[in-house]
């Protein structure tokens, strides 16, 4: 049985994955400092024998005893409002937990697997967004901490490719979204879930003619698990290509919940993209992968959390 950690394990992306790495037959350790993750998320996993957590800060150091087969490294705040509040935490995750994460690979001889972002090519000037674009981002704007902190992630995960032999994958993640995402996340789907579900004003940034891309989880995790078990060293966008503006979407997600509530607009955030699509091609062609939930029945499923987490009939 291949024995995988997983950085971040007990977040949104993270627990999922645990989920998915343990349904196909990995022993998984999960590793989190709860600075974002959230226990309930992996509470339903504590009685499998082939689990275990270890509350440890990957900035820090990592501790694994035993053999490691793979590393998936999540560990991270991921939304706004999280790298907002936590600038530094956020650099030194990506930076010095990356380093910790790289030598742990290197220590175990393990595959590691880079959770990247789509943040990497910042506001982009290509559209859609194909990964041999570097990107166009401001490092020192207040999203460059989290923007520069993934991109310093694939720079040292490349060296220790091409310097050490590791055996690395490099995913650059576009929005997803699905059951466990936290309700005070503080990005779109969260907040618009959140205000209409408690008939609260809507507040879209802007005019909402920003765009987005919206994958469901599970074609995420099944992506990314396609992608460890692949050949492929360089990154490679996992997300869906349906995109769709801000406003619309708020306007759908509105329909889908039957609420009441108007929609507001507010000023756009500082270095807020104006556009988000993945290209896919090289996921389509070189791990045979591609989204399969359509959006609407992602948002039913997503919905049906959210009045749960809000106690909400």
């Amino acid at each position: 049985m291949p024995r995988t950690v997983v950085t971040g394990g007990a977040g949104f992306l993270g627990s999922h994955l645990c989920d998915h790495m343990l349904a196909n037959g990995h022993e998984v350790i999960c590793v989190d400092n709860l600075l974002t993750g959230r226990l309930a998320n992996i509470e339903h996993l504590s009685d499998n024998p082939n689990f275990s957590f270890l509350k440890q800060n990957v900035s820090e150091y990592i501790l694994v005893k035993g053999p490691v087969d793979n590393i998936l490294h999540f560990a991270s705040p991921a939304s706004p409002i999280d790298y907002l509040k936590l600038p530094i935490q956020t650099l030194k995750v990506g930076s010095l937990g990356t380093h910790n994460a790289l030598g742990l690979a290197k220590a175990k001889k393990a595959k590691f697997l880079l959770a990247s972002t789509s943040e990497v090519y910042g506001d982009p000037a290509i559209h859609p967004q194909k990964e041999d674009y570097w990107g166009n981002v401001n490092p020192i704007g207040p999203r460059g901490v989290y923007d520069e902190a993934k991109r310093f992630a694939e720079a040292i995960t490349m060296a220790y490719h091409r310097t050490h032999n590791i055996e690395t994958r490099i995913v650059r993640i576009f929005n997803t979204f699905g059951p466990r995402m936290r309700v005070d996340d503080g990005r779109a789907l969260p907040n618009f879930l959140s205000q209409m579900l408690k008939e609260e004003d809507i507040t879209v940034f802007g005019k909402g003619s920003q765009t987005r891309s919206f994958c469901f989880v599970s074609d995420l995790v099944a992506g990314i698990y396609k992608l460890l078990i692949s050949d492929e060293d360089e990154p490679v966008n996992i997300g869906n290509p349906d995109e769709i503006s801000i406003l619309d979407f708020a306007k759908e997600l509105k329909a889908l919940t039957n609420s009441k509530s108007k929609i507001i607009n507010q000023e756009l955030p500082i270095d807020d993209p104006q556009v988000r699509r993945p290209d896919i091609t090289k996921a389509q062609q070189k791990l045979g992968w591609e989204p399969k939930v359509n959006r609407k029945d992602g948002l039913l499923k997503t919905i049906e959390y959210f009045k749960n987490e809000l106690n909400i009939q």
